[in-house]
């Protein structure tokens, strides 16, 4: 085997000892120092998809069929029974305050009149003829010729007499006023809707002659089902109505008046929706359309893949669009589904939250937007 000798071991260790090793490690740094300098490593931008959140109506949109009518209608009626000879006005006819709609006979109420009138001057007659009676008498006992009890008896004839003056003008009065009755007028503008009686025929007291919608307000009127009245209970939800004949044509409207009694036939409950601003094209009768929402309140729903968990609890990653980082935030959900979930409280309208690529995801960490799917 081959030897070093010991003075060529003296020299190998002098050419290994500590300060030669530090000269050469200093050398190697400088010349690195004199190479080009390395770039610092890019960035680490992750791709995501977001969207844009949105406070959507929730529950179920209902769609009636229904009509126009005015908000008031009146039927006008006579307040005597007897032979309609004249009426004036027919459906769809305009009609203006104070004008004359119907006349009834008056033959039989001109002859109360006259016969009021008789008895009245026959009662004033009689009440001049007791006047002057009481006159005589009372000169009579002044003078102590008559006695006290034909003077009394004369005073009271007097009285009498002046009742039945009274009773036959108040008798009088009310002939005339009947006699009125056989006039039908307006009592406000409007159009005709409906007639009940025609010329010739013998009407009773109270019985609809003609049917007026008033000028002023419209309502939408809907045959609604029993399940809808107690889903939209306690709500005041606005109703979209649509013109059937034009889509293009529309109001929005309140309900306001709820009938309590189901029709006998439909079981359905008839609902007034009055509507603001309506335009000219909904015209009395016309068919409509309404939508309402019903069941459960609106809110906020997201894809159930944009959920994630902070310290246990559910969180989404928010997107700020002027940095292109984005942000934990905790959020609270109110029920889960299979594609969504519904969000109570943690998020707001016009918020960006991140759908996918959630879980390569870090704090203050910088996306980049996927081209959305055609």
């Amino acid at each position: 085997m081959y030897s070093i000798p010991a003075r060529g071991r003296r020299e190998a260790f002098r050419v290994c000892s500590p300060t030669r090793l530090a000269g050469a490690a200093l050398a190697l740094l400088l010349a690195a120092a004199c190479g080009p300098a390395e770039e610092p490593p890019a960035p680490d931008v992750r791709p995501v998809r977001t969207i844009t959140v949105e406070e959507l109506p929730g529950g179920e949109t209902v769609t009636l069929t229904g009509r126009i009518e005015a908000q008031e209608e009146v039927n006008l009626a006579f307040r005597v029974g007897q032979r309609l000879i004249e009426r004036n006005v027919n459906i769809g006819d305009r009609v203006e305050p104070g004008q004359l709609v119907a006349r009834l006979e008056s033959t039989t109420l001109d002859n109360a009149v006259s016969a009021a009138r008789a008895n009245l001057a026959a009662a004033q007659a009689a009440a001049g003829d007791a006047r002057l009676e009481f006159e005589r008498q009372r000169s009579l006992f002044e003078r102590g010729v008559a006695p006290r009890a034909r003077f009394e008896s004369a005073q009271a004839a007097r009285d009498a007499s002046a009742a039945q003056v009274d009773a036959a003008q108040a008798q009088l009065a009310t002939a005339r006023e009947q006699r009125t009755y056989t006039e039908l007028y307006a009592d406000a503008g409007g159009a005709v809707t409906a007639v009940g009686a025609e010329p010739g025929e013998v009407v009773g007291a109270g019985q609809m002659i003609v049917r007026i919608a008033r000028q002023g307000g419209r309502d939408a009127v809907f045959d609604v089902p029993a399940r809808v009245k107690e889903a939209a209970r306690g709500l005041d939800p606005e109703v979209t109505v649509t013109l059937a004949s034009d889509p293009n044509v529309q109001a929005a409207g309140r309900v306001r008046e709820v009938s309590p009694q189901a029709d006998p036939v439909t079981r359905t409950f008839p609902v007034r929706v009055g509507l603001s601003d309506p335009p000219a094209a909904m015209r009395l009768g016309s068919t409509v359309t309404g939508a309402i929402q019903v069941g459960a309140g609106g809110g906020i729903r997201i894809p159930a893949a944009a959920l994630t968990s902070a310290d246990g609890a559910p969180a989404v990653w928010l997107l700020d669009p002027a940095t292109s980082t984005v942000s934990l935030r905790s959020v609270v959900v109110e029920q889960s589904g299979l594609a969504e979930v519904a969000i109570s409280d943690g998020l707001a309208p016009d918020d960006v939250v991140v759908t996918a690529g959630v879980q390569t995801l870090r704090p203050g960490q910088k996306v980049r937007l996927l081209q959305a799917v055609p």
